[in-house]
């Protein structure tokens, strides 16, 4: 055997070697890719409600978003449509896109003629739902547990579902794909419906049990709209007050 036949033989074993080590990496890289998505990302509380809160808004008041940080802490601290009720600061709000950014959840949008930075959620992107389940996620985020004929009649401008047996089908099917979003809770003693909740972070019951969102008089729809006005209200209050104080720092 001559010493370039052999050569050329420990090249070629060479090469194989390489390309199923390259194969290898691939079909690991893949796999590895694929178990990420899988994975729901575990969110602190915080991150739930300004989650909920940038997909609550983009849908009810699209002329105010992407949302503006002094817009966003008036949304979490609503004392409407808000289990548990919550008053978080500026430093908060900003600390928790801060988070939400890295998981690739939040971005921000600048200009537009806007001279204040602005938040957007990507959950669409990281995830491939559809409106109706981002309502009902929605729902989950910002007022906690609830039933189907709950998420029914609180979906509002969110999305305008048919019946309630389209909820329900949603709910089977966000409850049983390969990564669930959402589980069905054992019933407690007194209730009639079992309740349903995202699983997007952990759920401590106490939280919502001891804020309950205040329960009103008169039709559900006249209540709705009027909270609906007063959080459009805010909305608007914060954003102009906070791009008036960018002007007026700009001018100073």
């Amino acid at each position: 055997m001559s010493f370039a036949y052999f050569l050329r033989k420990k090249v070629r074993a060479t090469r194989g070697l390489s390309e199923k080590f390259t194969i290898l990496e691939n079909n690991y890289t893949l796999h590895t890719t694929m178990e990420e998505i899988k994975t729901l990302p575990q969110l602190s509380s915080e991150e739930i409600r300004v989650l909920g809160c940038l997909l609550e808004k983009s849908k009810t008041t699209p002329e105010y978003y992407p949302m503006t940080i002094n817009s966003l802490q008036a949304a979490c601290n609503q004392k409407t449509s808000r289990k548990p009720v919550v008053n978080y600061d500026e430093s908060t709000i900003i600390s928790t896109l801060d988070g939400l950014k890295r998981r690739g959840l939040v971005s921000t949008v600048v200009g537009g003629g806007s001279r204040v930075t602005k938040y957007k959620h990507n959950i669409a992107i990281q995830y491939p739902l559809v409106p109706a389940e981002l309502a009902a996620l929605c729902l989950l985020f910002l007022r906690g547990p609830l039933t189907a004929g709950e998420i029914n009649s609180n979906s509002g401008r969110l999305y305008e579902f048919e019946t309630l047996d389209e909820v329900q089908e949603l709910l089977n099917k966000l409850s049983e794909e390969e990564t669930p979003y959402v589980r069905l809770l054992a019933k407690r003693p007194g209730q009639k419906e079992a309740r349903y909740i995202h699983l997007f972070g952990e759920f401590d019951e106490e939280d919502y049990e001891a804020n309950s969102i205040p329960t009103t008089t008169g039709s559900s729809s006249q209540v709705q709209a009027l909270e609906e006005r007063v959080a459009t209200l805010e909305t608007e209050l914060s954003t102009l007050r906070e791009e008036f104080n960018k002007l007026m720092a700009e001018l100073s």
